[in-house]
């Protein structure tokens, strides 16, 4: 395999294009709003409770700034939201270099977004296995899979791309677009990337603590002893 070794990079990067699905919220009301008003030709692709979240925020407007992953991709979502946005033209959209002519080629080809910016945290895992009584089902179900995908694809390209997975620093994101006429700046896109490594990397520890200590009894339990 050989690998794309990128020797220089725009310090400044325009947000034109964003992804973002949360579990958590908290804060959007006011971020999405202020991300439109800074640039009003922006384009949102979002999913499930996320894009409904994001309609009613916007209102009337919506259909101007928001788009369905599924209508994006052209793939329905898998049954119980399993597959939203484990899609080629996601991650194209998240990966690709600014200055490679291929990706430039293949964005073209599948009439892709670049996407600038994911907006993403993930099922709380944690707080579900918190509990005495849940089950290992219970726990199973809540171990994000496109969420950590999304997280990491978007801080490994911090060359480009903005990963974004606390709500307490919209207001870091908003303040630097507005200071630098709607563009983030490399120093940004590398913090952002650090702290979404350390956030995808905690949430795999806990998962796998929580897994090692279950016995297998229980998952014995669980699934056949019906």
């Amino acid at each position: 395999m050989a690998f794309n070794i990128v020797g220089e990079c725009d310090n400044f990067v325009e947000i034109k294009n964003i992804l973002v699905s949360v579990f958590d919220k908290t804060g959007l009301d006011a971020f999405i709003p202020s991300l439109i008003k800074i640039n009003p030709n922006i384009k949102i692709v979002s999913t499930g409770g996320t894009y409904n979240a994001i309609e009613e925020i916007i209102g009337k407007e919506a259909n101007k700034y928001l788009i369905k992953v599924s209508d994006y991709t052209k793939q329905p979502e898998m049954q119980g939201g399993l597959v939203k946005t484990l899609d080629f033209k996601i991650y194209l959209g998240l990966l690709s270099e600014t200055y490679n002519k291929d990706h430039k080629q293949d964005i073209k080809r599948t009439n892709s977004l670049i996407i600038d910016m994911a907006v993403c945290n993930l099922y709380p895992f944690e707080q579900v296995v918190s509990k005495k009584d849940t089950t290992p089902e219970l726990a199973r179900t809540n171990i994000d899979i496109g969420g950590p995908s999304m997280i990491r694809a978007a801080a490994k390209n911090y060359i480009r791309a903005l990963s974004v997975t606390d709500p307490l620093d919209y207001k870091i994101i908003i303040s630097e677009l507005i200071k630098n006429n709607g563009k983030v700046s490399l120093k940004l896109r590398f913090q952002s990337a650090v702290k979404a490594f350390k956030h995808t990397a905690n949430y795999d520890k806990i998962i796998a603590e929580f897994l090692s200590v279950k016995k297998f009894a229980e998952v014995e339990k669980c699934y056949l002893a019906k």
